[in-house]
């Protein structure tokens, strides 16, 4: 964060001046120059004394109306300014701004709407601090200034965007994930409406009236227990799959890191219990229709990065085949694809930033549904999507 000069540009034209009349005041023998020099002198080393002198502390508080911000999402921050001063200065205020996060951070001070508030917008995803709070103030002829930061930086965490994308155009049930339905017969009933015979040992809590009027019998609410099918998505990040990451953000990679969001939470829309790995086996969310597992995920994806190696896909997969299974990668040839095995998954889709000629073909021939992806994460998912028994070429 670059310091502002404590003269501004007017107060060292004033110095300058000042030295040029002293000058000129020997070389043309001219008192009055003299005077004139050390007026200019004068001047700003008071207008320093007064933006220094007093003492200002100060508490900053700031409260974002999203905990978490998506990237091209808005987000309102306010920020509570306890000034302590003798008195109230006039100047500007701005608080300092990451790159990865956009908006205009300042106005003048103190506001005249009584609070300091601005909006930001996610640029670039990850973990960052937004702060210190900065006042500016000048003195009245405009020579000097001060700027003063004042209260502690805020974290705040951009995670990646979120699209809507398509539901899937075959149900995978129990052929591919774990998809049953089945009832406890004995033990404690349950909260759910379906009525069974009273057996010892049920709670009369229990006990479905209703049922039991209807029937001349006690009868008890049956519990269902459900789970759903497994869906996998992994994102491929090893190291030779993308480039080297810089200054600025590879944007397949960031695409590809959307585009993982994106599909594990519309399989949990579509009912399926998600597990997101990375291509070493490292799981970065766990969905069971929780908020706070879409949050995790969003967090653990705002800090992922392009590193290490990856595993064989059977190993990740181990011996329970998925339903749904969406394998992300980047840079991607014929052979690498050969290697890509969905190992029994129902419906196995794979994307990728890069694909070299004959890589998608490769995988295809493997049982993939393929589509490289582009800018349009919707449109790549559409093109995956594996289609019903007997509709196109592309295997389910």
């Amino acid at each position: 964060m670059r310091r502002r000069r404590t003269l501004t540009g007017r107060g060292a034209g004033a110095l300058l001046a000042g030295v040029a009349c002293v000058v000129l005041a020997n070389a043309v023998a001219a008192p009055i120059l003299l005077y004139v020099g050390l007026l200019l002198f004068l001047l700003p080393a008071l207008s320093f004394l007064v933006v220094r002198i007093p003492r200002r502390t100060g508490t900053v508080a700031r409260q974002i109306s999203t905990d978490l911000i998506t990237v091209s999402e808005l987000s309102r921050v306010t920020v509570r300014f306890n000034l302590r001063a003798i008195r109230i200065p006039h100047g500007l205020w701005r608080d300092v701004l990451p790159d990865a996060v956009a908006g205009e951070s300042g106005g003048e001070y103190p506001p005249r709407s009584g609070q300091l508030s601005y909006v930001i917008t996610g640029v670039r995803r990850g973990i960052w601090q937004i702060g210190p709070l900065m006042l500016r103030t000048v003195d009245p002829f405009g020579l000097a200034q001060r700027e003063q930061e004042f209260g502690e930086t805020r974290t705040v965490t951009v995670v990646p965007e979120v699209f809507t994308l398509a539901p899937l155009t075959v149900r995978v049930g129990a052929a591919g994930g774990t998809a049953h339905t089945s009832s406890s017969r004995l033990g404690q009933g349950s909260d759910n409406l379906s009525p069974r015979h009273y057996i010892s040992g049920d709670s009369m809590r229990r006990i479905h009236w209703r049922a039991t009027a209807h029937r001349g019998q006690l009868m008890v609410r049956q519990e269902e227990e459900e789970s759903s099918p497994d869906a996998l998505v992994v994102l491929d990040r090893s190291a030779a799959r993308w480039d080297r990451p810089g200054h600025s953000a590879d944007a397949r990679f960031e695409t590809a890191v959307s585009l993982c969001a994106s599909a594990a939470i519309h399989l949990v829309q579509e009912g399926y219990s998600v597990d997101v790995i990375d291509s070493a086996g490292n799981v970065l969310g766990e969905l069971r229709r929780h908020e706070d597992d879409r949050d995790g995920l969003l967090v653990a994806l705002a800090m992922v990065t392009p590193r290490g190696d990856s595993r064989d896909l059977p190993t990740l997969i181990g011996g329970t085949p998925p339903g749904p299974l969406v394998y992300i990668t980047g840079r991607i040839d014929e052979e690498d694809a050969a290697l890509l095995r969905p190992s029994g998954a129902a419906a196995a889709m794979l994307f990728a930033t890069e694909a070299q000629p004959g890589a998608m073909a490769a995988a295809t021939a493997h049982g993939w549904s393929t589509a490289e992806l582009g800018e349009d994460i919707a449109d790549a998912w559409e093109d995956a999507l594996p289609q019903r028994p007997g509709v196109g070429d592309a295997p389910v």
